[in-house]
């Protein structure tokens, strides 16, 4: 039978020999959109891990001679409203949005998909309760719960993480619930039931390799929504405090200066939104790339 045109990578003809994570590379590598969202995730995580050699400047430096001066050989990104440089405050921000997105990500994926596992394995009672509590945070706005759970656990950036990180796992449970159900009524794993394995065996080495797919797209499009609710917080103060350098935090400082020092607002504007067009756009490569359908 010959392999369906829809199901080839867009480079070409799947090679013999080619198993599911190589095809998925090479269609990965196939999607322009995709590499171009990846390596501008490798620079911005680059030049956060890189920061103290990278930025030009000490981001907490202040300078009265040098307030609020537009984008100059000097500095490039300009200085904010006591004279710190500004490119050297993006680029520690990166800091603070990629591990906020990062770590609030993996607290989802950390309490949702076992969860989500667990009640779409046993069912009953069990996954009725779980199901409707999930149904309960999912009908809250996200960033809504996110201030709420935020300001109830006091401004910080590591209060932040776990706000958007509770906020983010009905998602994630969800999303295992149902994967688990589809899994749950194959034969491999009523072959692997009848065979006597035990519902931890079952879950763990047999359903949960065949529903990662899903749930790191899943992740990889989180990690965005989580950067943007970290941006948001931080603009309300619930996030990263200053003087630390935060995208969000930059941009509640800028909008009092916009008509006077509008380069305040651009650059973590333009660094917010090339990071979280970067994660949709690599996520929907990743989700083409391992679509089971391959």
């Amino acid at each position: 039978m010959s392999t369906p045109a829809d199901a080839l990578p867009a480079g070409g003809a799947v090679e013999a020999g080619d198993g599911p994570w190589r095809l998925a590379l090479r269609t990965l590598l196939a999607r322009p959109t995709a590499v171009f969202g990846a390596v501008v995730l490798v620079g911005v995580a680059l030049l956060a891990i890189l920061a103290p050699w990278v930025a030009p400047y000490d981001p907490l430096a202040t300078s009265w001679a040098a307030v609020r001066k537009a984008p100059s050989a000097a500095h490039w990104f300009g200085t904010d409203e006591v004279g710190r440089d500004l490119l050297s405050r993006t680029i520690w921000g990166a800091r603070a949005s990629l591990s906020a997105g990062v770590i609030a990500v993996s607290i989802a994926v950390g309490l949702g998909v076992p969860i989500g596992m667990f009640a779409g394995y046993v069912g009953g009672w069990v996954d009725a309760v779980i199901g409707r509590i999930t149904d309960a945070m999912l009908a809250v706005p996200f960033l809504i719960l996110a201030i709420a759970l935020a300001a109830f656990l006091g401004p910080s950036l590591g209060n932040a993480m776990i706000a958007i990180g509770i906020t983010a796992t009905p998602i994630f449970v969800r999303l295992a619930r149902g994967q688990v159900l589809a899994a749950r009524a194959e034969d491999w794993v009523e072959a692997a039931r009848a065979v006597g394995n035990p519902p931890a065996r079952i879950l763990l080495r047999h359903i949960l390799p065949n529903i990662l797919p899903p749930v790191m797209v899943q992740a990889t499009l989180a990690v965005a929504a989580a950067i943007i609710a970290e941006a948001s917080l931080s603009f309300l103060g619930l996030g990263q405090q200053p003087p630390a350098p935060s995208w969000g935090s930059m941009l509640n400082t800028a909008q009092r200066f916009l008509t006077q020092a509008p380069w305040m607002a651009v650059f973590p504007g333009l660094a917010i939104f090339l990071t979280v067009l970067a994660f949709n756009l690599f996520g929907d490569g990743l989700r083409d790339a391992l679509d089971p359908r391959r």
